[in-house]
């Protein structure tokens, strides 16, 4: 009778664990999915950053390149008042 009961709870014991075990693993699962959910929502900021940055950059160029081409203009009318 004794080995009897020390055997169930002996089983009890087993089963508490293993579902212990998955309980945890399910846990680690749920906060893995968390922090990557977490990580996109910044990879997709830190996207929208890096975009504003490269089209500011590009911005920046054709300003630039708009003004050497007015500057050019400029230079070639003067040259064209000169030889009229």
């Amino acid at each position: 009778m004794a080995s009897a009961i020390l055997q169930e709870i002996s089983q009890d014991e087993k089963e508490k664990a293993r579902i212990r075990s998955r309980k945890m693993a399910e846990m680690d699962n749920y906060s893995n999915m968390k922090v990557l959910e977490r990580m996109e929502k910044q990879g997709e900021k830190r996207g929208e950053e890096r975009s504003d940055k490269k089209w500011q950059a590009i911005v920046a160029d054709m300003k630039t390149e708009i003004y050497n081409k007015d500057d050019e203009i400029a230079r070639l009318k003067a040259e064209l008042e000169k030889r009229q």
